[in-house]
């Protein structure tokens, strides 16, 4: 069965080269990162499973957090061009990537969306992280992002990142508070309402949405219930069919899309193979399986 993986990672070798130039080993504070498949495209390739594809996103080695907007907007450029250049070179395995933007610059990424995404054979979408510059990412001046992207009818990729104000962040546990917070944002804001077509793809199959799912309806209004279930997200919690089938009955099957988070999770080569076994566990039919892997991607590209 042929499978697209939605939200798998690299690292483009020029733009981490840039960002080394700018802050001297700039991996130090970022160990998890230091991962020769984010990097070796020949590697990277090598560990794919026959028949699988992935549409590619940047690791958040983000340029706002090192340098001014005007230089932030230069790299993700960069950055942006490396990325489509894999994917052009690399069809068979990348059929699609997804732009980086310049957080403190947003009339720069509003431009970067109109020459790199829109229309493009190679980047169909944009990547943003839970928060940007400390602040969360539906702060009033990011909406515009919002607004650009429901206009031109293409996804954003929704990736968490620590909230650093917080004390005690870990992995296993604040990445899923982090995005769940962003979706309430993005609902209690009526992005949804606002910008009709808006399409969001969250990571980690909606984190705590599905499972909590009962207090959205009984705490909050019947439209914010509804905008919550117009989320997208993907199955990368390593595994749980059971926890994946809580999202499908909550998202509906149709807004599932495979996604693994690769390389990282499960060394060494990431978590696919433990999530697509996650994914043929469900007690769904198997053309809902089918969707998942692969029509529901293709559907929203349509």
């Amino acid at each position: 069965m042929a499978v697209i993986d939605v939200f798998a990672h690299v690292l483009p070798p020029e733009f981490l080269a840039q960002m080394n130039a700018i802050h001297p080993n700039v991996l130090a504070n970022f160990p998890y990162m230091k991962n020769d498949l984010l990097t070796d495209v020949a590697q990277h390739r090598a560990s794919l499973p026959t028949a699988h594809q992935q549409i590619i996103s940047a690791v958040n080695l983000n340029p706002e957090d090192f340098v001014d907007p005007n230089q932030a907007a230069e790299l993700c450029r960069s950055a942006n061009d490396e990325i489509a250049a894999l994917v052009r070179a690399n069809r068979d395995i990348f059929p699609a990537g997804v732009a980086m933007l310049p957080m403190n610059n947003v009339p720069a990424a509003l431009q970067i969306i109109d020459d790199q995404v829109a229309g493009s054979d190679a980047l169909v979408g944009v990547q943003l992280f839970t928060q940007a510059l400390g602040q969360p990412i539906t702060d009033e001046a990011y909406e515009p992002v919002f607004a650009k992207m429901a206009a031109i009818g293409a996804p954003i990729w929704l990736h968490p990142v620590f909230d650093m104000q917080k004390p005690a962040n870990n992995l296993t546990f604040s990445w899923e508070y982090e995005l769940t917070q962003a979706m309430y944002g993005i609902v209690t804001a009526k992005y949804f309402r606002k910008y009709p077509g808006l399409q969001v793809i969250v990571h980690h199959a909606g984190a705590m949405v599905p499972y909590f799912s009962q207090r959205i309806k009984y705490i909050q209004t019947a439209e914010d219930y509804a905008d919550f279930q117009k989320f997208y997200v993907d199955t990368a919690i390593l595994g749980n069919p059971k926890a994946l089938e809580l999202a499908a009955d909550f998202f509906g099957v149709d807004h599932i899309l495979f996604g693994t988070d690769s390389p990282f999770g499960i060394p060494p080569v990431g978590p696919t193979a433990v999530i697509e076994q996650a994914v043929n566990d469900m007690a769904i039919t198997a053309a809902q399986k089918q969707a998942i892997f692969k029509d529901n991607w293709q559907a929203l590209m349509a």
